[in-house]
């Protein structure tokens, strides 16, 4: 039978959507793992995950949080395949405020990152980051990979273009590795200060370089070995690579 969830109303549905689409421009076979429980619902997705034991990638993931009031789920789903089941509720609104009900696709049972779960609590506050310096970071990386890789490469370069672009230190904050500005740029959580929309809309990513300069800051908290950059629009979860002898 597959799992249900009821959304507080169809403005949720839509975040779900623009989520997803954002996540799909990243990785067209990426999946969201889905929970819901006690009256909210976690919609995870991963920007950049470790491939296997000797990949030192960081663990970056992106989060929105939304209004569940029915629904017990904690699934992995594909990400196209949401896609088209939350439009295809959205087809059907007629009242925006109402609770919209949405059937989740089958289950994935393959997605290594969906296996690692960050804390719910003990979140320690940080110091800020500016979110200019998450933009600048953002896309000195995306122009250095594009940059360096060839019209025709192998999957095994780009992967380690990336996991050296995004696995190094952002500068000032040596802790922090820059994929996880790329994840707050690419999945529209920078947003664009002039909108008042917390949620931003399914074309913030691309227009996201052109926000105000007088953006609020990226709240920074920190929980064991996570860490978690905040903004309205949503969250970005990092778990460092532990480096050791």
């Amino acid at each position: 039978m597959a799992d249900t969830v009821t959304l507080g109303s169809a403005a949720a549905l839509r975040d779900v959507s623009t989520l997803a689409a954002r996540a799909l421009r990243l990785d067209e076979a990426g999946s969201m793992r889905i929970i819901a429980d006690s009256g909210v619902l976690a919609a995870f997705v991963a920007v950049i995950a470790p491939k296997g034991l000797l990949d030192r990638s960081p663990t970056v993931l992106g989060l929105r949080t939304l209004a569940a009031p029915a629904g017990t789920v904690d699934a992995v789903v594909p990400l196209r395949s949401l896609q088209n089941r939350v439009d295809a509720r959205l087809a059907l609104v007629t009242d925006d405020a109402a609770p919209a009900e949405l059937t989740l696709p089958t289950p994935v049972h393959s997605v290594s990152w969906a296996a690692i779960s960050p804390p719910r609590g003990g979140w320690q506050r940080m110091a800020p980051v500016d979110p200019a310096l998450l933009r600048r970071t953002a896309a000195e990386g995306i122009a250095e990979v594009a940059a360096a890789v060839p019209d025709n490469p192998g999957q095994a370069l780009v992967d380690r273009l990336r996991v050296e672009v995004w696995g190094r230190p952002i500068e000032g904050h040596d802790h922090l590795p820059a994929g996880a500005a790329f994840a707050a740029e690419a999945l529209g959580f920078l947003g664009d200060a002039a909108d008042g929309d917390p949620s931003g809309d399914s074309e913030g990513a691309e227009r996201g370089s052109h926000a105000s300069a007088d953006a609020e800051p990226v709240q920074q908290f920190a929980s064991g070995a996570w860490l978690r950059l905040t903004t309205r629009r949503g969250h970005v979860l990092v778990k460092p690579v532990a480096w050791g002898l």
